[in-house]
């Protein structure tokens, strides 16, 4: 096991790494290639953007975390949720490229992300994991 500091240092590089490459990638993607060319240029801009968000959303969710939550979550936990964040923006930047982005759909994707969050993060609390293991008895 990680200690701490380890864990949180790692949970930092992943989020420095995803934001960057996804912003820096957007804006060469955006300068350099025209997206009339084919698919290509169109699924690359939603694959960065997500990358954008999600290493973006890394610090704001982790301040979250600590400001709201009874317990310290673990760094995977937060990189889940801020993958939510950037699932949901790479979601409503596809549904407005189709204008099917309406605050109504914006919400029920909320609600519904919001949700599976919920329920996973209910299904880790529900989990038994013992603190020590049984002794062992004779037979």
């Amino acid at each position: 096991m990680q200690d701490d500091s380890a864990q949180a240092l790692s949970l930092t590089l992943a989020a420095w790494a995803l934001a960057i490459l996804g912003w820096g990638g957007l804006a060469g993607l955006i300068i350099n290639v025209d997206p009339r060319v084919g698919p290509l240029p169109i699924w690359g801009f939603f694959v960065l953007w997500l990358m954008a968000f999600t290493g973006t959303a890394v610090p704001f969710v982790a301040y979250l975390n600590r400001r709201f939550s009874r317990e310290p979550a673990p760094p995977n936990v937060i990189l889940r949720q801020s993958l939510w964040v950037g699932l949901f923006m790479a979601t409503g930047a596809w549904l407005q490229r189709s204008s099917l982005l309406s605050s109504a759909t914006a919400g029920l994707l909320l609600i519904a992300l919001v949700g599976v969050e919920w329920f996973l993060r209910l299904r880790e609390q529900a989990q038994w994991a013992p603190d020590q293991p049984p002794p062992d008895e004779p037979a």
